[in-house]
């Protein structure tokens, strides 16, 4: 079984798990990604073709009609791969609504076609235009233009209600990180057996092999038991701002305290800048990006508590492979099946301020007992979200691809 996968670039962390999918007995991984500058990664993401163990196509993207970017002689290269299954995200989707001829294309050569999401910043059909209208989906810059009084307004997210409901319909599966996609997908008519629950995790097995490598070493920081760390690009949309503003009056209770910041970004100059006007600077460490993981894995030995003030997602499931309790809001809505409050951390009330500095200050209070919060996270990925759980729920829904394959030739 061949399976094509369409993405907007290649970040370290999915090469991984696209990895594990090729090494199945005859299964095939091939992905599609844009030769340069994708236009759907965000800012600062880590991206690298060392390690891959699958076939990648670079092809360039061109903006379509409906101003959306989609890939040149794509179908040039699917009849050339013969792919059984096509996995695609947004808006590539769009591409199969939009252009019906590409749409026959794939459906007279027998390619099933999934959708894979969150899902995440996607409303449940009758309240797209209220979300919409109250702020909608804002950018990792955390803008929006939305004029929700405007003809043009309601016209256009009609329009993508619409468009919504024609995508999530014509593929043959979802694949979801979250049990949320039921209820989401359902309101648009997908019925729940197309749903396909896969969670998203790292390839759990090497972190945890390096978590081994490393037991017992600190190069990287000077021991503190008061420590809390960050990991994520330094966008506005992960409120790493928030979290410095915080950390700030945690010190007036936790004077030893440190904040430890892995990540680089447009935002990185203005987050140093303003540790230095709240007079922090010291007790506040940027370290650049960090990828290596016996090197990152050494932060988070060295640290207490791992928090994210905003969006984010899988650098949650990397501190809780090193038995770090979580702090954290509205992630990317996996946080909902990793984070367990008062077990292996808190989730603070989205973009509350006070509400984080009450969760910090619990857990800085009593450091043996965040520690074993800490373990509680090492027992959810072991146990409940990991990679091996992830690969059988691809399984699950490329099997059922096939089988309707198989009963559509019958």
């Amino acid at each position: 079984m061949k399976i094509l996968f369409t993405f907007g670039g290649l970040p370290h962390y999915y090469n991984l798990v696209l990895n594990r999918l090729n090494r199945i007995e005859g299964q095939e991984i091939v992905v599609i990604a844009p030769k340069s500058g994708g236009k759907t990664v965000g800012s600062g993401v880590h991206q690298t073709l060392d390690g891959i163990e699958f076939k990648v196509h670079f092809l360039e993207e061109y903006k379509t009609l409906w101003g959306k970017p989609f890939f040149k002689n794509f179908i040039e290269t699917i009849e050339a791969e013969r792919p059984d299954v096509i996995v695609t995200i947004w808006p590539y989707i769009l591409a199969f609504v939009y252009n019906p001829f590409l749409l026959w294309k794939i459906r007279s050569m027998g390619i099933k076609l999934i959708l894979k999401e969150i899902p995440f910043n996607i409303p449940k059909f009758k309240e797209a235009l209220d979300y919409y209208a109250n702020g909608g989906v804002a950018s990792e810059t955390m803008q929006t233009n939305l004029k929700p009084d405007s003809l043009a307004f309601k016209l256009k997210y009609t329009l993508l209600k619409y468009t919504y409901k024609r995508a999530f319909n014509l593929v043959d599966a979802h694949v979801d990180y979250t049990e949320e996609a039921y209820e989401v997908f359902g309101s648009y008519g997908v019925p729940k057996e197309k749903i396909f629950i896969i969670y998203n995790s790292p390839d759990t097995d090497l972190i945890l092999a390096d978590k081994a490598k490393i037991e017992g070493v600190n190069t990287v920081l000077p021991e503190n038991p008061l420590r809390l760390l960050h990991v994520g690009r330094l966008v506005k949309w992960k409120r790493v701002d928030m979290l410095i503003d915080v950390f700030s009056k945690l010190l007036v209770q936790f004077p030893t305290a440190e904040l430890v910041i892995v990540g680089t970004g447009p935002e990185e100059q203005n987050l140093k800048e303003q540790a230095i006007a709240l007079g922090i600077e010291k007790q506040v460490i940027f370290t650049g990006g960090v990828y290596k993981m016996t090197e990152l894995g050494q932060y988070f030995n060295a640290s207490l508590v791992y928090v994210l003030a905003g969006m984010g997602g899988l650098s949650i499931n990397d501190a809780m492979c090193f038995d770090k309790p979580i702090v954290c809001a509205v992630a990317d809505g996996t946080e909902k099946k990793l984070v367990r409050d008062g077990y292996n951390g808190f989730i603070f009330e989205d973009g509350n301020a006070d509400d984080l500095f009450k969760k910090l200050a619990v857990l800085l209070s009593d450091p043996v007992k965040t520690r074993q919060m800490g373990l509680n996270s090492g027992q959810i990925i072991r146990d409940e979200v990991n990679i091996h759980v992830v690969i059988k729920n691809y399984q699950r829904a490329f099997e059922s691809c096939r089988s309707s394959a198989v009963s559509n030739q019958v």
